[in-house]
């Protein structure tokens, strides 16, 4: 039976060894790594590579000893002396190379390419002359040369081992020498030891390979490690910056603002009228998010801040601290002069118009500022009394200025208690309700009545609307107050039929969503006619929020409620407007009627507010006629 083989001249046998020859080219060509790994070989051959050489010129000084003749200078003094020298000179270059930072990773690559190269030229070298000398010695002699080659064939490979084409060409001469040369040199008398040289340096050769396969992937760990490291401190920066930053705006935030005010507390020796806080509160800003949307909102916001920032000096920070609010830290001498001087910057930059989706919107700015004018301030209290003196503005005159003054707290403690007096008078029935008779002109009849609210049964005494009504919209009570007049008022006029009954109705009240469900509810409870009840918004909610209170007047005007402006002449209401929203009743403000009878052009005014309302169909009513 006979067994087939593969003839030399198979093409696929061929081409195996030919690829099995470029695979083994590979271990002894030098790679040409990246950087890092370059960087890394070269610190390993400094610490290394000057030892190698010591050992090389020991050993060498040992075999010189040992197979010195005097016949033979050459052979036996001069080439070892110059293979000394030269160890010499490349062991001192590699112990001054400590600063391989300093050299360029080109530089690097070439180095190591040289030293290379330098490996297998002296490791020729080495073994070339040992054989030269090889026959000179007994036999005793000749063994502790092959011995010698031995242990500087280890320590090269071991000092080499980092980079794999060096080792992997001292290890490949040196066996070829075990056993090119001194197996068969002295009819075979060193076979043994040939034999022992020839499977330690391949051993060797395996060993160098696995040791720079592992020090290649230590040197990737180790940087994947780093990278990670970087990403992650990165990672660390950018959350903290965004921490003190608001997304929208990009601004320092209010977190930012206060761990700057908390610095400049600790430092105990801060002059004083070193530090100051511009609060500024936008006004108008909730009713553009509510008439155009939170997207619009965003926009102005993204708009104002950069035009802020742009103005901003440097030695001021600004922050934005909340939905409309901003707060700028001025550090500098005279601070508050300088605050002022900031704040009426901004003021003229907010009160410019903004092109925001193809709509034209502006908003004002209610401004308060304070200082550690008169004694050091805690960080805390410094951005109270600029948020009171903010509110100062907001509450007594929008669009202004105001510097901290100790007044204001008395303002702020009086509607901190109105506002906690409010709640509880509702829940102890301390409020009431009167009514205002709304006369015809020509028959002199009541046709409606107004409700009003009053506070007679405060504790701390009576108190006007005019000094709670205010504080209540601005905390949401006039919610309930709202809801509490317009029950009241229903039941107390249920049975007047004849009478109809007018409510004042907040512009608070008309952005709660729930407003008419709880309208629906109170006419269901107290079975008062929807017919019979007429609501009354001002003239300046209707300007602020034009399309909201469209939509509201047009779904009380669908439950039977008419609808009446009230304020008529305080504003700007254009005749478009007048004929959009379908009002019943204009009422005509009483500021109007206080120069009636002594100027003829207030009689003009209102003869002509009289004659448009007729011509939109509209009754009119005129307030505070007292004769």
């Amino acid at each position: 039976m006979a067994i087939g083989c593969r003839s030399p001249s198979d093409p696929s046998l061929c081409q195996s060894c030919i690829l099995m020859l470029r695979t083994v080219g590979l271990l002894f060509k030098l790679d040409t790594p990246d950087h890092e790994i370059a960087r890394a070989q070269f610190r390993s051959l400094a610490k290394q590579v000057p030892l190698l050489y010591l050992i090389l010129i020991c050993n060498t000084a040992a075999i010189t000893s040992e197979f010195f003749r005097a016949e033979m200078p050459f052979r036996t003094l001069v080439i070892p002396t110059i293979l000394c020298v030269i160890a010499s000179v490349r062991a001192i270059w590699w112990l001054r190379q400590n600063a391989e930072r300093a050299i360029s990773d080109e530089d690097l690559v070439r180095l190591i390419r040289r030293t290379c190269n330098l490996a297998f030229i002296l490791t020729m070298a080495f073994e070339i002359w040992s054989a030269s000398i090889y026959g000179l010695g007994r036999s005793k002699s000749r063994g502790q040369l092959i011995f010698f080659l031995s242990l500087t064939e280890v320590s090269t490979i071991f000092c080499l081992m980092s980079i794999r084409a060096a080792a992997m060409r001292v290890a490949a001469v040196s066996m070829a020498w075990s056993i090119g040369y001194f197996a068969w040199i002295g009819a075979g008398q060193n076979m043994v030891e040939s034999i022992v040289m020839f499977f330690v340096s391949g051993g060797l050769m395996v060993i160098a390979f696995r040791y720079n396969s592992e020090f290649t992937q230590m040197i990737h760990s180790r940087r994947d490690l780093r990278l990670r490291q970087i990403e992650s401190e990165t990672l660390s920066r950018e959350n903290a910056r965004i921490a003190v930053t608001d997304a929208l705006s990009g601004l320092p935030n209010r977190r930012h603002l206060l761990a700057r005010l908390d610095t400049l507390e600790s430092e105990l020796d801060r002059p004083l009228d070193s530090v100051a806080i511009v609060f500024v509160d936008l006004d108008g800003f909730k009713e553009i998010n509510d008439a155009h949307g939170h997207h619009a909102g965003d926009l102005l916001i993204g708009s104002l801040s950069e035009r802020l920032r742009e103005t901003c000096p440097p030695y001021a920070t600004l922050a934005r601290i909340g939905g409309d609010e901003f707060a700028v830290l001025v550090e500098t001498h005279g601070a508050t002069a300088k605050a002022v001087a900031i704040a009426k910057r901004y003021r003229a930059e907010i009160n410019l118009p903004v092109l925001v989706d193809q709509h034209v919107l502006q908003v004002g700015s209610s401004i308060g500022i304070a200082g550690n004018t008169s004694a050091p301030l805690k960080a805390s209290e410094l951005l109270r009394r600029a948020d009171t003196a903010m509110y100062h503005v907001k509450t007594h005159a929008k669009g202004e200025i105001a510097v901290y003054q100790e007044t204001f707290d008395e303002g702020r403690l009086h509607r901190i208690a109105v506002q906690a007096q409010i709640g509880a008078g509702l829940a102890r029935n301390e409020f009431d309700v009167v009514y205002q008779p709304i006369v015809n002109a020509k028959s002199g009849a009541i046709v409606a009545a107004e409700a009003l609210i009053r506070w007679p049964g405060r504790s701390e005494g009576p108190l006007s609307p005019d000094h709670f009504i205010g504080i209540a919209e601005a905390t949401g009570q006039i919610l309930s107050i709202g809801l509490f007049v317009l029950e009241r008022a229903c039941r107390d006029f249920q049975r007047l039929t004849s009478i109809k009954l007018s409510v004042n109705v907040s512009p608070a009240q008309f952005r709660d969503p729930t407003f008419h469900r709880q309208v629906a509810h109170i006419l269901e409870q107290t079975r008062f006619p929807a017919r019979r009840l007429q609501f009354e918004i001002t003239e300046g909610y209707l300007l602020a929020d034009a399309y909201r209170a469209i939509d509201g007047v047009r779904a009380f005007r669908a439950m039977g409620i008419s609808v009446a402006l009230d304020d008529f002449g305080t504003g700007f209401t254009s005749i478009h407007y007048l004929q959009s929203y379908g009002f019943s009743h204009i009422k005509i403000d009483k500021s109007l009627l206080e120069d009636l009878h002594r100027e003829s052009k207030a009689s003009m005014l209102i003869e002509a507010a009289v004659l448009l309302a007729k011509g939109l169909d509209m009754r009119v009513v005129a307030e505070g006629v007292e004769t």
